[in-house]
């Protein structure tokens, strides 16, 4: 019989394929079951939505409801109401009459109209009628408190890529709203992340913002590699494979710990070896896994003006501070110390780049290692 693959990349990873983070899934699992908001900050590719995927199916009791919603494609204040609303009616029943009945009963004022495809449990939109000016914004954030309180229920709202809010026009005034409906409601937590670390700090760190200390913010951190040793290598011995664990540490060495690239790796050279794994697969496997996404950072440098681009060589050739010092600036061409604070700011800004202190690195392990192969 075929071995399945045990590794798994492109999407989160749960139940068999979900390792470590017991101390965040406790204090996760703790905080949505005792109504504290929280908020998840990390880079990409860490496992957020894995996490929080992991912690909700968790989550058996009959009182406490979770309901996710990705508002990645919500580019107007309508598309993020008209998903908002479409989830929590979707995710807190599995009646079709009983979808139809919420809706009518609580968003009454916003003339509710459902469409149904040939499935209709998983073929359903909900439409209605939308105007900012009036009171629709607040029915709608009030939706899923009033569900709560009718069932004798908690919902736990999970809302991935959080950070589009940012780009919604008027994002503040939107925040505002947001802010407002949701920090007095009793029998509704709500569970924010997103894939931009710089914008999620800036909405919920900021004073100036109307996220201000909404909740508790928990800085994940990434997943050591003592954790990922007996996790890859059971992996590969559960389908009749070896690897051993320094090959283990190499892959986590060359992904730099980042959760997607652990286990997209892993995945490639449990495809290429045979019962044993050699150091000639990882290898190989390296050159498959930049070549796979050798279009995607090549949009990238486009993106990058010229003293952009010379930062990121920096990095890639292994530099973590003092890039305004003169040789550097000499070397990598970045033009003055000015500039390269202005390179800094906009490398943050498009999440290229995070900074823990003085200390900056590059948020793709793996773009940096295909700009340093470039180099040589």
């Amino acid at each position: 019989m075929k071995k399945e693959n045990p590794f798994v990349f492109g999407k989160a990873a749960e139940g068999k394929f979900f390792t470590d983070r017991a101390e965040d899934v406790r204090r996760l699992s703790a905080n949505l079951t005792h109504g504290i908001n929280t908020i998840l900050i990390s880079p990409r590719r860490w496992g957020k939505t894995s996490l929080v995927k992991k912690v909700l199916t968790d989550i058996q009791s009959p009182d406490v409801k979770p309901v996710f919603i990705d508002i990645f494609q919500c580019k107007s204040e309508y598309e993020f109401f008209h998903t908002f609303a479409s989830a929590v009616v979707r995710q807190t029943s599995s009646k079709l009459d009983e979808w139809v009945e919420m809706a009518k009963t609580f968003l009454s004022n916003i003339a509710p109209k459902f469409s149904f495809g040939s499935d209709p449990l998983n073929d359903f939109s909900l439409s209605f009628d939308w105007n900012p000016r009036d009171d629709s914004a607040m029915e709608i954030l009030q939706l899923p408190e009033k569900i709560a309180l009718k069932k004798g229920i908690r919902i736990v709202i999970c809302l991935d890529e959080f950070q589009q809010v940012g780009n919604i026009a008027d994002s503040t005034a939107l925040q505002k709203t947001l802010r407002t409906a949701w920090q007095h409601q009793q029998h509704v937590t709500y569970c924010m992340f997103g894939s931009k670390k710089h914008f999620m700090e800036d909405i919920f760190s900021n004073k100036n913002m109307p996220f201000y200390k909404f909740g508790d913010m928990m800085f994940l951190k990434k997943i050591p590699t003592e954790e990922w040793i007996p996790y890859v290598c059971s992996k590969f011995k559960e389908t009749g494979k070896t690897i051993t664990p320094n090959q283990v540490k190499k892959i986590c060495h060359i992904t730099e710990n980042m959760s997607s690239y652990v286990q997209h790796l892993s995945w490639i050279v449990w495809y290429k070896s045979s019962e044993k794994v050699t150091d000639e697969d990882i290898n190989a496997s390296v050159d498959d896994l930049l070549e796979q996404n050798k279009a995607f950072f090549q949009r990238e440098v486009e993106s990058l003006t010229e003293p952009q681009l010379n930062f990121m060589r920096a990095i890639a050739d292994g530099l973590t501070i003092g890039f305004s010092r003169k040789e550097v600036i000499k070397k990598y061409r970045l033009e003055s110390s000015a500039n390269v604070q202005t390179v800094k700011k906009a490398l943050l800004k498009k999440d290229i780049i995070d900074t823990d202190g003085t200390t900056i690195s590059c948020n793709d392990s793996l773009f940096k290692l295909w700009l340093k192969r470039q180099r040589f």
